[in-house]
């Protein structure tokens, strides 16, 4: 079997020595390592992937004895991921990881969409994925989430996904799955916000366009980074040929980003990641 181990920690001397032997006398082997020290902060990170045939629960114990006591220690045998996604109306983003999904070029299970509209739903069951139709109409901000909450509860799932769902999310919901929320969004907040940010964008003559795709917390827009791009446009470009360019950018970061989560390649510290 093959095991991704994650590692993150107080850094001191002979950390990787110590986690090697631990390694090498539970029977594994190395099939890659990645280790980097954040001198800064005094942080070790390290991600490997091993094989052999343990018992995780033990093995971690194992592990937590010789390291510091802050020690996060993430230890999985590689597996898909499963997702939930949440939905509006836009359907470059949620399209993308339909096909993706569809051909096995995604790393994830997607179980369910969750959407406010009914806009998706025909593209959604195309893939025969369930969609869930919850409506805003006649429920206030509180009672919406809740339904979704609710919603949520019937799977069992790793990460949700935000593809250009349009709501902002309370602290309260957002503490209910915290560090396994993904969003992506276009990089021009908080300079464009609101209604139609890329027609904002041709009236102001930006040069360059991108997105972002986060983890997300309380603070709107500006949770963790995992990954960013950008394209340069021109003043030929009308503001519709900026939307069809940055959406475009939109889905590519948010499927790297996801890549990168699901491979367990992303550690979270504060308000920054470390990517390997």
């Amino acid at each position: 079997m093959n095991y991704i181990l994650k590692i993150d920690c107080f850094d001191e001397k002979g950390l990787i020595l110590r986690v090697s032997e631990i390694v090498f006398k539970n029977g594994l082997n190395y099939v890659s390592t990645s280790e980097f020290v954040d001198h800064e902060n005094e942080r070790f990170y390290m991600r490997a992937v091993m094989v052999g045939d343990i018992n995780v629960s033990e093995f971690k114990n194992t592990l937590s004895a010789f390291l510091p006591r802050d020690a996060g220690i993430f230890c999985e045998e590689i597996r898909k991921k499963d997702i939930i996604v949440l939905a509006t109306k836009e359907n470059h983003c949620l399209g993308d990881l339909l096909i993706k999904h569809s051909s096995g070029e995604l790393n994830a299970n997607i179980l369910g969409v969750v959407a406010n509209h009914d806009t998706l739903k025909p593209l959604v069951e195309k893939f025969d994925i369930p969609f869930t139709l919850i409506s805003t109409e006649n429920l206030s901000r509180e009672e919406h989430e809740l339904a979704v909450l609710n919603e949520l509860k019937k799977y069992k799932f790793d990460y949700m996904v935000l593809a250009k769902y349009m709501r902002i999310l309370s602290p309260n919901f957002v503490a209910n799955y915290p560090k396994k929320i993904i969003n992506i969004h276009h990089s021009f907040l908080p300079a464009f916000i609101g209604a139609n940010p890329y027609k904002q964008a041709h009236e102001r003559g930006v040069k360059i366009i991108g997105a972002t795709a986060h983890f997300v917390t309380n603070d709107l827009d500006e949770g963790p980074i995992i990954t960013q791009d950008v394209v340069r446009v021109n003043h030929e470009m009308g503001w519709k040929d900026m939307q069809k360019a940055g959406r475009n950018v939109e889905k590519t970061v948010l499927s790297n980003a996801l890549d990168l989560v699901f491979d367990e390649r992303v550690f979270v510290h504060g308000n920054k990641t470390v990517i390997f």
